[in-house]
């Protein structure tokens, strides 16, 4: 019997179809909003306030749910009236719109983890709660439902969720006019309904999507070495679509968003207004900076055909992309820190820091740390006209960044301006969220490049490195 890795890698057979469309979706809506009369996409309602407390969201990233189903038709029809659509590939796309870098997160569907109760809808019974198969929240709920379980298992704010059929990722490849691979040797794979020679060649939809679902095309058949294939494709997938080529004619471009939508479900709040916006924030991404990973697993003890997130470094990966850690561009950090260098030093900001907290003496023990971090405490007291249960780091005019800078020595604080305020800042330790200064250091650029490689991620940009002989 196979292990629970073997499993999940087994499933990723058609995560390539899924990941490519999503970025096929970004690289083309830049010309989309031009043709928005004419072709439409087919919407879901969802209902992201309906899911309780949610993950702050970061300024600057945009975080997408891409789900890939395989929906059964004619004949097969009935599995999936008798068991829900569930997706079989689950990819959050984590975009860096200003840093201009994209992550993809693999989120293997035989994962075991606690689904949240969600709300029955017109195809779906409802869930009460508990653990599940990560794909099932589709069936119990639709896309509301597996929305909410990934936010929950994650912690990362979703802003959008993108459902794409693999039928139309035929039509995609074909619109491109199909994908230049290699073949290193030949294929005859029955199962996969896939038989190439060997050799550089031009694959259409079909063999595309065999070669993803392929385990033969592999020299020892393994799912490991089938993963490098996906990688490959998807590298060649994305080199077409940001070639120029695509976006050069009109009946090309009208073509291709066709195809694209033909294949797509959204939820409702993704308009075409907002895809576009996106598009264009999106056109500056280098492919090297476009990563794809799979989230960090182990087997599942009471069934190793599943496999769990293997913590702690599950939650550490999921931490470092929500905060865009993943996408840092080093020589853009370098920059900034030359401009950090030139603001506001610690030493530059003094502060009256006064605590309305129900610790007695809390202030007495955190002066010396803000002291030793860097700032002036000019007196410790308890709080007079300005008493707000949250944290808070008050300012006059003019002193903004020295507030900012003052925020992000702490845990968790807001800033407000307050005009009566000169020079010297407030801060009130709040009762409500005090949670003391920051522990942990944002990972650098080259810490977020180390934790690419250390969980296996592969850039859209890397070439081709099989031989053909």
């Amino acid at each position: 019997m196979s292990t629970a890795v073997d499993a999940v890698r087994m499933t990723l057979g058609k995560w390539v179809a899924c990941g490519m469309t999503g970025v096929v979706i970004a690289a083309s809506l830049v010309a989309y909003t031009g043709y928005q009369d004419i072709l439409g996409i087919e919407t879901a309602e969802v209902d992201p306030d309906s899911w309780g407390d949610r993950p702050a969201q970061v300024e600057g990233l945009h975080n997408i749910l891409l789900l890939g189903t395989d929906k059964r038709t004619e004949e097969n029809a009935s599995y999936s009236e008798a068991n829900g659509i569930r997706p079989d590939v689950l990819i959050l796309a984590s975009i860096d719109a200003d840093g201009g870098g994209v992550t993809m997160v693999n989120l293997p569907r035989d994962t075991m983890v606690d689904i949240p109760p969600c709300e029955a809808g017109e195809d779906s019974e409802g869930w009460s709660g508990g653990v599940d198969q990560l794909n099932h929240a589709m069936a119990y709920g639709g896309m509301d439902c597996q929305g909410k379980t990934v936010e929950a298992i994650t912690d990362i704010h979703l802003d959008h969720i993108v459902m794409v059929d693999f039928a139309g990722f035929q039509n995609i490849v074909n619109t491109l006019g199909g994908i230049e691979m290699c073949v290193p040797k030949p294929i005859d794979d029955p199962k996969a309904d896939l038989k190439l020679d060997a050799g550089e060649q031009t694959l259409n939809g079909r063999q595309a999507l065999g070669l993803a679902r392929s385990r033969a095309s592999t020299e020892n058949g393994s799912d490991l070495e089938r993963i490098e294939n996906q990688q490959r494709m998807m590298g060649a997938i994305l080199r077409e679509v940001t070639s120029g080529d695509v976006m050069s004619k009109p009946s090309t471009v009208y073509g291709f968003l066709e195809a694209v939508s033909d294949s797509l479900v959204t939820d409702s709040n993704f308009s075409t207004e907002k895809m576009g916006e996106l598009a264009i924030a999106m056109r500056e991404v280098d492919l090297s900076r476009m990563n794809m990973v799979t989230v960090p697993v182990v087997e599942y003890p009471p069934n190793d055909n599943k496999v769990q997130f293997d913590e702690p470094d599950a939650g550490e990966f999921f931490a470092a992309v929500s905060a865009g850690e993943l996408t840092g561009d080093e020589e853009a950090e370098g920059e900034a820190e030359e401009e950090a260098e030139e603001s506001v030093e610690p030493s530059e900001v003094s502060l009256r820091l006064l605590n309305n907290t129900t610790t007695n003496g809390l202030g007495a023990q955190v002066g010396p740390l803000l002291e030793a971090e860097g700032f002036v405490v000019t007196e410790i007291a308890n709080p007079g006209a300005r008493a707000p249960a949250a944290t808070t780091v008050y300012h006059g005019p003019g002193r903004a960044e020295h507030a900012e800078l003052l925020a992000s020595a702490l845990d968790n604080a807001q800033v407000v301006e307050e005009p009566s305020l000169g020079e010297e800042l407030e801060l009130v330790m709040g009762s409500a969220d005090w949670e003391g200064l920051a522990d942990d250091e944002p990972l650098d650029a080259e810490d977020g490049e180390a934790l690419l490689d250390e969980v296996g991620a592969t850039s859209a940009a890397e070439d081709d490195e099989v031989s053909c002989g």
